[in-house]
């Protein structure tokens, strides 16, 4: 699986509010942050746990990737998305950058993100993602 191939599975499953499809996307090992001050989610059952918990208060989720920066072995990226949805009812949009590490097959080994999370239905603007 390629950086490009795994981004797209990730908003896929973001946007199908699919724990299995993430939790697929991780090795048993992983180590996911979601916050950098808060306990990490490991392995792709923390992952599943995770995603089935934050994903079901969300709808209509529209899920934007921006062009992944890759290290020279593909071991090592990061990834703006932009997120425009529906919260407990309320539209929001969050925004943030994925840090990423991959297995030798491709499956995610760790996960960190850094996001803004902000009342509204707000565009990208103008060369986003690039």
């Amino acid at each position: 699986m390629t950086v490009q191939e795994w981004v797209d599975a990730y908003a896929r499953a973001w946007r199908d509010r699919d724990p299995d499809g993430a939790a697929a996307l991780f090795t048993e090992d992983s180590v996911y942050r979601d916050h950098p001050l808060q306990e990490p989610h490991t392995g792709a059952d923390g992952v599943r746990a995770y995603w089935a918990n934050v994903t079901s208060t969300q709808d209509r989720v529209d899920v934007r990737m921006g062009r992944p920066v890759e290290s020279p072995d593909g071991r090592r990226a990061a990834v703006e998305f932009w997120v425009r949805m529906l919260s407990d009812g309320a539209e929001v949009t969050l925004v943030g950058i994925l840090f990423l590490r991959f297995a030798d097959d491709g499956r995610c080994a760790e996960l960190r993100e850094t996001w803004i999370f902000d009342p509204g239905d707000h565009a990208p603007h103008d060369g986003w993602g690039t």
